[in-house]
């Protein structure tokens, strides 16, 4: 039976100067689980607004569990507006309040909960009370096997406090060099030196700080695995990060080498950041091994 994975958060539209298209970080992640095998659960809200009965169109579309997929009656469907740079480079305007600020523990959500094998949540979605709450009371009450933190930090929608919170509770943190760079600001060594210092604190068993075209390197069960990346040309960054996520949890719930694992979320990144949009159809030979 493939394993499953919970991804908590938000869901909404990526609104570009010529359109727009689905997106949301654990979104993103569930769709590229999908593409490699994993079952996704999406937790997440959309308005009753007809931007909200849009996406929920689009979601169906794909092989995406949306039976935790929340509907709210007072907050609307959240939409973001995307900016590139010369370089690719996407900058966020997001909107509050929005709906899945207001992510509900359902009944049938906490079922699901106590049989899921992973769960991947991020920071932005912890701004408001109602979802945060939630999502710390899953987390709090509930063995999760895997619990992975993607930190992808969208100022000004976070608070420290609520960072160290959520790294605590996770065993599987993934940063960028920026963000780890904020994060860990107490020692201007190494990169190594600094994940060194992060694990210290909060004891984490897998870090893994991704470096855009510079590749990533992962802190695992005491030992360093580094790649030095894929040179692609970039179309945008929308979605690489998380497809790249998407590839390490899914090795990590398939029990794979993290040099294996590191091999092809590196390549995956590299391929979506050739792309348009977050979500493209992988090339049959993407996943193969070498």
């Amino acid at each position: 039976m493939s394993k499953s994975t919970l991804c908590f958060g938000e869901v909404l539209w990526d609104t570009f100067g010529d359109g727009k298209k689905v997106g949301g970080a654990p979104l993103n992640v569930a769709q590229h689980l999908i593409q490699q095998g994993t079952n996704a659960f999406i937790v997440s809200s959309i308005g009753t607004d007809e931007s909200g009965i849009e996406l929920e169109q689009e979601l169906q579309k794909a092989d995406l569990q949306l039976q935790y997929l929340q509907h709210d009656r007072r907050l609307p469907t959240c939409e973001v507006t995307v900016k590139l740079d010369e370089g690719g480079h996407a900058t966020y305007i997001i909107p509050e309040p929005v709906s899945w600020d207001n992510i509900k523990p359902t009944e049938e959500l906490l079922q699901q909960v106590a049989q899921t094998d992973a769960i991947v949540f991020g920071s932005l979605a912890c701004r408001e009370e109602v979802t945060r709450a939630t999502l710390l009371n899953i987390l709090s009450d509930f063995t999760i096997p895997i619990r992975v933190f993607d930190v992808n930090l969208r100022a000004p929608h976070y608070e420290l406090d609520t960072i160290e919170t959520l790294a605590a509770l996770a065993n599987v943190i993934k940063m960028n060099e920026d963000e780890a760079n904020l994060l860990i600001h107490g020692n201007s060594g190494s990169l190594q030196d600094k994940i060194m210092e992060f694990h210290g604190k909060f004891h984490t068993h897998t870090i893994c700080v991704t470096r855009g075209e510079n590749g990533a390197i992962i802190w695992h069960d005491g030992e360093f695995y580094e790649h030095a990346g894929v040179n692609v040309k970039v179309a945008d960054t929308v979605g690489a990060g998380d497809s790249f996520l998407a590839t390490l949890i899914a090795g990590l719930l398939n029990e794979q080498p993290i040099p294996q694992i590191l091999d092809k979320a590196c390549k995956v990144g590299a391929f979506v950041a050739s792309q348009r949009g977050a979500n493209p159809t992988y090339p049959s030979d993407l996943l193969q091994v070498n």
